[in-house]
């Protein structure tokens, strides 16, 4: 049985073992009341922060790694392309994207918006991140002007790291998605296996709704 430690990028990982039909249970990690407090969690992930997983004995962090590894694991999978695929470039880029390039810049700009002192929330190193997060959010954008999904006519897990991060920054940041995004964010939001991981995921669920 895999386990899943917190919601948060660990929405990603749920969602993806939906969408693959793999059995796991989410054991909940509360940041809020200070991982300092939560021992068990400390010894799966001793920085700290969410999501871990452990399947046997294999203990993993950082949520598209974790991607990767039970794609690779438990695969093959429709939901990664064969890198003989010609939507292999693409799917490897926007997999990666998601993260690195707006859900890593969403989260420090959440930091400023919501948690630091009022002087040093417009500063030069928030300006930079939403610089970063709206240059990619472009490639996002250039992309369902070709394609429907991020690999190009069929979702793959790639979907799975964009549309996370489309959300959070919708609702973390108040960020204005356009017409496109949110269409994109809306045929996500239809997929059963989307459904399934919101329903596992309280926490998510009323974050999502708040």
């Amino acid at each position: 049985m895999i386990t899943v430690y917190g919601e948060g990028r660990g929405f990603r990982v749920v969602w993806l073992l939906e969408e693959m039909g793999l059995p796991y249970r989410l054991r909940d990690v509360d940041l809020l009341a200070g991982v300092e407090n939560d021992p068990e969690f400390l010894a799966i992930n001793p920085a700290g922060f969410i999501p871990a997983i452990r399947d046997g004995g294999v203990t993993m962090v950082e949520s598209i790694a974790i991607m990767e590894y039970l794609l690779g694991r438990y695969g093959p999978s429709p939901l990664a392309p064969d890198a003989q695929d010609a939507a292999f470039p693409a799917y490897q880029q926007f997999l990666h994207l998601g993260e690195a390039g707006l859900a890593a810049s969403v989260f420090f700009l959440t930091g400023a918006k919501h948690f630091a002192p009022e002087t040093d929330r417009d500063n030069w190193t928030v300006r930079q991140a939403m610089h970063v997060f709206t240059s990619r959010l472009g490639l996002v954008t250039r992309r369902l002007g070709e394609a429907p999904y991020m690999a190009g006519d069929t979702f793959t897990a790639a979907d799975v790291s964009v549309g996370y991060a489309l959300e959070m920054a919708r609702k973390n940041i108040d960020f204005a998605l356009g017409e496109a995004e949110m269409a994109y964010v809306k045929r996500l939001r239809q997929r059963d296996g989307y459904q399934r991981a919101l329903a596992a995921c309280p926490g998510t669920r009323g974050w999502w709704s708040s």
